[in-house]
């Protein structure tokens, strides 16, 4: 696969948005009406009044948190960040004008998202503009969690991942479960070139069974060349999956894994919490917002 890895710890999303833009990247957009439902869910079963606490992993710079909470869409983000206006500013600026385009924009029943992820620079940024309560630079992969993110974790009700899966394994998830109070759901978006099998059973060693959605998959982004392309159709067919149709027509495909307790899936199918059918996220060039005053 190709490596993006210097767009993923700038000190602001603005060459993130660049450079996935004309590849159209997608999956948080998919992912959006799904976190929303999940955390309606679990807001109906939470003892007390508290929001309900989302761990994000592989957060990057606050995207799904954005989509959550605020009554804006991935499109609309790809038109923000890539817009003349961003980039005549400074990421001070930047950061300023963020911060009223997101309360702005603030749902009435927000969750409270925490996020996880080793980019030092993208957590500061979602944390600097409200989008995170609380950002965790770690790497659970290489290094035991901090007791500050196992105090946090302690809360979660609800993990949320839609990027970066392909790198995990269960030494990310196993303390994160260990240190949660209450049940925890976990919704992952997972390339259909990667095996989901090493995570699900340590959920399931955690009491959580995980449903696949089987009525379709979900585009993430164009490949990049034909050699992305080949390697992902070879996986997609090693794996036992058809790629005609999906791979074959120019897109990586992510599948929904669902894991919860079992009342809870019996309780709540997992169709009740697919995205409503839409058409794709927009590709068409978008118009620039308006400029903030002063900036």
């Amino acid at each position: 696969m190709t490596a993006f890895d210097a767009i993923y710890d700038q000190p602001d999303p603005r060459a993130y948005f660049r450079a996935l833009g004309p590849l159209g990247y997608q999956t948080p957009h998919h992912g959006q009406d799904v976190f929303r439902r999940a955390v309606a869910a679990r807001t109906r079963t939470a003892r007390g009044a508290e929001p309900v606490t989302v761990l994000d992993i592989c957060c990057s710079y606050g995207i799904n948190a954005a989509l959550l909470n605020h009554e804006v869409t991935l499109d609309e983000l790809y038109a923000h960040y890539t817009s003349r206006q961003a980039a005549a500013l400074t990421t001070a600026e930047l950061i300023e004008w963020d911060r009223s385009y997101y309360a702005a924009r603030r749902r009435r029943d927000p969750a409270r998202v925490i996020g996880l992820d080793m980019a030092t620079n993208a957590i500061s940024y979602a944390c600097e503009v409200g989008l995170l309560e609380q950002g965790f630079a770690e790497n659970l992969e290489t290094a035991p969690p901090s007791a500050s993110l196992l105090r946090a974790a302690r809360h979660t009700r609800l993990i949320t991942i839609t990027g970066g899966a392909t790198f995990l394994s269960p030494r990310t998830f196993q303390p994160i479960l260990a240190a949660a109070q209450d049940p925890v759901w976990v919704a992952a978006f997972v390339l259909r070139t990667t095996s989901y099998e090493s995570i699900a059973a340590c959920l399931a060693a955690n009491g959580l069974v995980t449903e696949t959605a089987t009525t379709h998959t979900f585009r993430q982004r164009r490949f990049t060349d034909a050699d992305e392309q080949r390697y992902a159709v070879q996986a997609v067919t090693s794996a036992g999956e058809n790629p005609y149709g999906k791979e074959t027509d120019g897109y990586f495909h992510t599948m929904l894994h669902l894991s919860r307790p079992p009342e809870d899936a019996t309780a709540l199918p997992l169709t009740d919490l697919m995205p409503r059918p839409e058409p794709e996220l927009a590709q068409e060039a978008p118009q620039d917002p308006p400029m903030p005053a002063g900036a």
